[in-house]
């Protein structure tokens, strides 16, 4: 049918729809080409926030704030950090596991996924299920070191005495299932004696008490080694396989006959599940760049910290070996959630 057989009205109507198409068309288009790219907005897109399950000023919370201006730098926005200690580094995972804004991440022990699920009869969240591993922050060498007025002089006469004294020694850790509570149960297993776990919240106040003579001993960070050089506590053994390059003269519990005690703390960021794997990458990589500078290895290695930059499948099977030496670990001493 030509435009001549087509009524006045309808002529009218059809113009107006052709005028109306071409107004709107490069609108139109325009929004189709907007949808994806607003979709694929670069991250961060604000403030990344780091959530600390120690309290300020332990280890974890140290390691970060060192990495805090590098990684703000290399991000291109502010790096927050949070500090929500608790149940075992469960207050802190719970928190990021639900946060669901693509920019909150956990910095914690590995114990959370390797020891508390064995340790607590119910948790909010699920590790292996609401927590993905971005990177491996650095290694943490433990101490045994006792309260100076202990008549004790090396390894050996401390389990003589513990020994001839069951039920006397009390030791204290920064919370049930943290790696120096477990360092203390797998030498008494090991030395065949019995003491009282005090636990803290947090290694320094555990610390404070053994200066203080509150407690007899406890397994510590290469932080408080500076108490041990001023006579303030002694030094016995290193709970990891080799000597630590920060005390050279400090003997393995293996050098003194106690092999099974080999005890080192791993920490670590997480990000929430369903992160997507390009921020997952972009965040290890950030992180791992500092970590890999001999600046910030000697600036670990003056608060007895070892960096470790792997990826996060390496980091993944670091804790997934570990977990199964700890969990068996956890069932033989029937070590529960207080």
């Amino acid at each position: 049918m030509t435009s001549a057989h087509i009524p006045y009205s309808g002529r009218r109507a059809l113009i107006r729809a052709l005028v109306g198409a071409l107004i709107h068309a490069p609108l139109l288009a325009a929004m189709a080409t907007a949808g994806p790219l607003a979709a694929a907005q670069p991250w961060p897109g604000k403030p990344v926030r780091f959530v600390v399950s120690f309290p300020p000023g332990g280890l974890a919370d140290v390691m970060m704030r060192l990495l805090q201006q590098p990684l703000a730098d290399a991000l291109g926005q502010p790096v927050l950090i949070e500090n929500r200690s608790g149940a075992s580094g469960n207050v802190a995972a719970d928190v990021v596991a639900k946060s669901g804004d693509g920019h909150s991440f956990l910095v914690t022990a590995s114990t959370v996924e390797s020891v508390n699920p064995y340790m607590f009869a119910s948790m909010p969240f699920d590790p292996g299920k609401d927590l993905a591993h971005v990177a491996l922050l650095a290694n943490s060498r433990l101490f045994l070191v006792a309260r100076p007025g202990l008549p004790v002089r090396d390894l050996k006469t401390f389990v003589e005495y513990a020994r001839a004294n069951p039920g006397k020694l009390s030791y204290g850790s920064p919370g049930t299932g943290s790696t120096p509570h477990l360092a203390g149960e797998m030498f008494k297993q090991a030395a065949g004696f019995f003491a009282t776990h005090v636990p803290y919240r947090g290694a320094q106040p555990a610390l404070q008490d053994v200066l203080a003579g509150q407690i007899d001993f406890a397994f510590v960070p290469g932080t408080a080694l500076i108490w041990a050089r001023n006579g303030k506590l002694r030094l016995l053994a290193v709970a990891s396989p080799s000597r630590a390059p920060e005390a050279p003269d400090t003997p393995t519990f293996a050098e003194q006959g106690f092999g099974e005690v080999q005890v080192d703390t791993l920490f670590g960021v997480y990000a929430p599940a369903g992160t997507p794997p390009e921020v997952v990458e972009r965040l290890n990589r950030e992180i791992n760049r500092p970590l890999a500078l001999p600046s910030t290895k000697a600036r670990f290695a003056e608060i007895g910290a070892e960096p470790m930059p792997m990826s996060p499948a390496a980091f993944k099977s670091a804790v997934q070996a570990e977990s199964v030496r700890f969990a068996a670990l956890v069932k033989a001493r029937q070590i529960k959630a207080e």
